[in-house]
C-alpha cells in the first residue's frame, strides 16, 4: 500500500501532465488570441519554432458597421446591453511586429510580458465597452 505522500505527487503529476495535453498545439491550428481581463485581440501564428516556441503577429480588427453598441443608463457612464454579440471584420496586418509565444509547464502560452494567450483556429476579437 502507497503512502499518502506518494499518491499526492502522482496525482499532481498526472494533473500537470493532463494540463500540458489540452493546451498543445494542434496542426489545423493558426491563430493565437490574446486574452484580456476582459478583452480579446486576434494574433495569427506566423512560424513554429518548436512545440513550445510559436512567432505571432497582432492582426487588424475593424468593428462591423452592421453591430452597432447599445447603451442603457448604468455603470460608470452607461451599460452596453448587447456587449456579447459584437462583430468585427477581421484581417492580418503585416505591419505589425513580431513576437514570440512559449509554452509554460503550468501557464500556458505566454510572452515575454506574461500576457496569456488562447490557441484556436478561428480569430476572435472583443472589446468590452462596460469598462
Amino acid at each position: 500500500m502507497q503512502n499518502v505522500d506518494q499518491m499526492v505527487k502522482e496525482a499532481k503529476e498526472r494533473t500537470l501532465k493532463e494540463y500540458q495535453e489540452n493546451v498543445r498545439l494542434k496542426e489545423d491550428t493558426a491563430f493565437a488570441n490574446h486574452m484580456g481581463w476582459s478583452d480579446i485581440n486576434p494574433y495569427e501564428i506566423v512560424k513554429r519554432v518548436s512545440k513550445k516556441t510559436l512567432v505571432v503577429r497582432e492582426m487588424a480588427a475593424v468593428e462591423d458597421e452592421s453591430w452597432k453598441p447599445e447603451f442603457i443608463v448604468g455603470g460608470f457612464g452607461g451599460h452596453c446591453t448587447n456587449n456579447n454579440n459584437q462583430k468585427w471584420n477581421i484581417k492580418p496586418n503585416l505591419d505589425n511586429s513580431l513576437i514570440r509565444i512559449r509554452l509554460s509547464k503550468n501557464k500556458g502560452w505566454r510572452d515575454k510580458w506574461g500576457r496569456r494567450f488562447q490557441i484556436d483556429n478561428k480569430p476572435r476579437k472583443k472589446y468590452d465597452y462596460n469598462f
